[in-house]
This record gives structure tokens, C-alpha cells and sequence, in this order.
């Protein structure tokens, strides 16, 4: 039987509650004596499922079904945990209201028509000008003309990758990066290389053979750390040695509107990304590229070639929040709450080595012995909380560190009290008190 169909079976047990997170599988060998199949078969099969999302696995500790797994097909419905602290898109219960009162003026005959119209990369005139003020950070504001448009934040990266990184070359990303990222070098065939990081960022110390450079310089996902000024003006510097393109992901920089991106100090080789689904929401949401006169034909071509180009109705939409001041309303109550969620981190985390910046929304949490991620994972999973183990940001997974990675926007306040209160508890217990064996 193929590995992969056995992969199925684990699945469908999964999606029909046969199989919750937190349970372990058995050891492979024990596998694949209930199931009739070699072990090296079964060995492919546990691959497969950490592949999937469906399972971590832990030297020494086995493999656990994952707390919120993957939807194993187009029609299966997500898993869900009480508390999800692994997505991380603030959605603020008054925004509804306000994005309402902006866009109802959208939906007229003469101005729906417009929007109704084909794709286009570059968007309006309108459009570059508001998103050339939305994205203006610290001393840094982009030129209207070099911004072009994607349907998202996702495909605004790829549009990057692809424009800047052929097929079969070396993209130079974080050691712990998006993991996004990973999903798309793979499919646009490009071989990521980690770099190293210390406690200010990429360490400059670039690896050879590099064809750009994708960085995320404000509020760092998984760290939520901001790179200091000195370490960016190393960087740029040894970016320009090797005149290599950068491409500077800014999606949270809206938490830090202080913050410039490497634009400010290296605008002839930077391409700017970001998007609406965090400053905004998920579900209607705009992604850009900022990219220097030198590139921004590649990129725009990259766009257009790969999909990516923006439809005409949410360009429309983004632009009338972006211009009527909705848009900036929303960013600075999330700005505000972000602080207010992180004041509660350092408060029911105190004594733990929790590392972020006070105005982000995700923490890192560097995890006390005996614990390991991926067990962590497993008992929080028991206890209907859902975070994130170190190894899903970790270029080479072999070196992820003890850690996990929680996203403080999703739950309400009062219940994300009560999540850090577990998992503050857990944490102070032992794998074994907690019944993960």
C-alpha cells in the first residue's frame, strides 16, 4: 500500500476525532505491525504526516498528533483549539462598524462599475498615492510610481522571490523565517540558505553564491524583535559589497510606525512588502511591492505573469479606507491593543525568558527544562490551547531551539489571561505531570 494513502487513513481519523491533539501514535515498528507494512514504510508515513501538519515528532519522545492541524482536503473543515495563540491576525470587534460606514458608499451604481473592471498591477493614481502614505515609515516614503499591487501579502513575497531569484538559485532568509516562505521557494524551485542570527538580527557575515536577501527587519516573525540601527547599517553596507537586492518584509511594521524600513539607508537594492490582512483583516486585505526603478519592471512582470495582480473591486475598497483616514483609525487602536496584550504577557510569563518587542503581537518563549517543543505543543493541545513549536520557522529544522512561538492576537483579552495562566502552569510542571509520555 503507498505510504501516502496510509498518511490518508491517519488523517481521516484526525478530521473524525478518532485521533485528538496531543494523542501519540504509536512507535513506528508498532505501526507497522498493527498496519501489515514494513517499518521503513512507516517510517515514510510519520514523515508524511509532520509534512502535512497532522503530527510533531521529538527525538526520544515519539510523535503526537498537532494541536490545530492542517485541513487534510479542499472539503475538510480546520481543526480548531479553545484558544488558536498560532494565527496571528487582529480583527478588532469595533473595526466592522467602522470599515461599514467607509465602504457604503462603494456599493453606488457609478462607483461600483468601477470597480467591477479588470485587474491591474499598477492600480489608480488614487490608489499608489494612498498606499504611498499608509506605507511611509519612520524617515522613509516611498514614490507613488514604484508601487504595485497583489491580492495579498503571500503573493506580494512571491511576486519578490520569483522577480529577483531564478529558479535553482540561493535565496539567503533568516534562520527562523515566515513560514511561508519555506511553502514558496519550494514551488517556484529556489534552495533557501539560513543566515545566522544573534540578538540584534542577521548577523551582515553573508554565505556566498546568494541571489537576494529576504529579511524582516520590524518586529521580526517568529521573534518579534526590531533590528537596531547599527546592525541595519551593517547589513546594507555588506549588502552593497555584494550587490545583492534585499527584499525588507514589513508586515508588522504598522505596530512600529517609527521604524524605517532598509529602504531609508539602501533604496537602490530594497523591495518593500506589505499588506492589509494585519493592519486590516484577513478577508479584505492588499498586498504591495515597493521596488526601486531598477526593478520594478521585474517585478511587475512577476506579478502579472504569476496571477498575482490585484482585483479591481478590493483595490477599490482598500483605497477608500486608506484615503478616508478609516484605515490609520484601525492601526492605532490594534497599536494600542498590542501593547495592552504584551503588558499581560510580561505579567503572567514573568520569570520565563519571553522575547519580543512591547508593541508586537507575537512573543517568542524560550522554554524551561525539561520541556521540549514539540511536548509542549502536545499538552497544551490537551489543555485546548494552540501554539506554535519552534521547528515550523526553522530553515534546517534540525537546529530549531526549545522554543515555541505564541500569537497574542486571535483571543479575546480576558481569554488569553486564562491561556498564559495555563500555559505558565504547564510550563512549571514536567512533560510526565502533564501525561505526555
Amino acid at each position: 500500500m503507498d505510504y501516502r494513502t496510509i498518511a490518508d487513513d491517519v488523517a481521516a481519523d484526525v478530521v473524525a476525532g478518532r485521533l485528538r491533539p496531543g494523542d501519540r501514535l504509536p512507535p513506528q515498528r508498532r505501526f507497522a505491525q498493527q498496519r501489515g507494512i514494513a517499518v521503513s514504510t512507516a517510517a515514510r508515513v510519520y514523515g508524511e504526516l509532520v509534512r502535512r501538519g497532522i503530527a510533531v515528532g521529538e527525538t526520544g519522545r515519539g510523535t503526537f498528533i498537532r494541536a490545530a492541524p492542517e485541513p487534510v482536503s479542499a472539503l475538510a473543515e480546520p481543526a480548531a483549539a479553545t484558544v488558536d495563540l498560532e494565527l496571528n491576525f487582529p480583527v478588532l470587534p469595533e473595526q466592522a462598524e467602522w470599515v461599514a460606514a467607509s465602504l457604503g458608499p462603494l456599493l453606488r451604481p457609478d462607483l461600483l462599475e468601477q470597480g467591477l473592471g479588470p485587474s491591474v498591477v499598477a492600480g489608480t493614481a488614487e490608489a499608489r498615492a494612498a498606499a504611498a502614505r499608509v506605507l511611509a515609515r519612520g524617515g522613509w516614503a516611498p514614490s507613488a510610481p514604484d508601487v504595485v499591487f497583489t491580492g495579498n501579502g503571500r503573493q506580494a513575497i512571491a511576486a519578490a522571490v520569483a522577480a529577483l531569484v531564478p529558479a535553482g538559485e540561493r535565496l539567503g532568509v533568516e534562520a527562523l523565517t515566515y513560514p511561508v516562505v519555506k511553502g514558496i521557494a519550494a514551488r517556484l524551485g529556489v534552495t533557501l540558505v539560513p543566515l545566522e542570527l544573534d540578538e540584534h538580527g542577521v548577523v551582515p557575515d553573508l554565505p556566498p553564491r546568494l541571489r537576494a536577501v529576504y529579511l524582516q527587519p520590524a518586529l521580526h516573525n517568529p521573534l518579534g524583535v526590531a533590528m537596531p540601527a547599527a546592525r541595519r547599517a551593517e547589513l546594507a553596507e555588506a549588502l552593497r559589497e555584494r550587490d545583492l537586492p534585499v527584499i525588507d518584509d514589513g508586515i508588522n511594521g504598522f505596530l512600529r510606525p517609527d521604524l524605517a524600513p532598509l529602504a531609508e539607508i539602501a533604496p537602490e537594492r530594497t523591495v518593500v512588502l506589505d499588506s492589509l490582512s494585519k493592519r486590516l483583516a484577513p478577508g479584505l486585505t492588499l498586498g504591495f511591492v515597493v521596488a526601486p526603478p531598477a526593478l520594478r519592471d521585474r517585478v511587475a512582470a512577476a506579478v502579472r505573469s504569476g496571477g498575482w495582480a490585484a482585483a479591481r473591486f478590493p483595490t477599490a475598497a482598500a483605497t477608500r479606507l486608506m484615503a478616508d483616514g478609516t484605515l490609520a483609525k484601525i492601526e492605532a487602536a490594534k497599536r494600542a491593543d498590542a501593547v495592552a496584550r504584551q503588558e499581560l504577557v510580561a505579567e503572567r510569563l514573568a520569570g520565563f525568558e519571553v522575547r519580543s518587542d512591547p508593541r508586537a503581537y507575537h512573543c517568542w518563549w524560550q522554554l524551561p527544562e525539561p520541556w521540549r517543543a514539540e511536548t509542549f505543543v502536545a499538552a497544551a493541545a490537551r489543555r485546548g490551547i494552540a501554539v506554535t513549536p519552534a521547528v515550523a520557522f526553522a530553515v534546517s529544522p534540525g537546529r530549531a531551539p526549545t522554543a515555541v512561538r505564541l500569537a497574542l492576537a486571535s483571543p479575546r483579552i480576558d481569554v488569553l489571561a486564562g491561556a498564559l495562566d495555563t500555559l505558565a502552569a504547564l510550563a512549571r510542571s514536567s512533560p510526565d505531570d502533564a501525561g505526555i509520555e
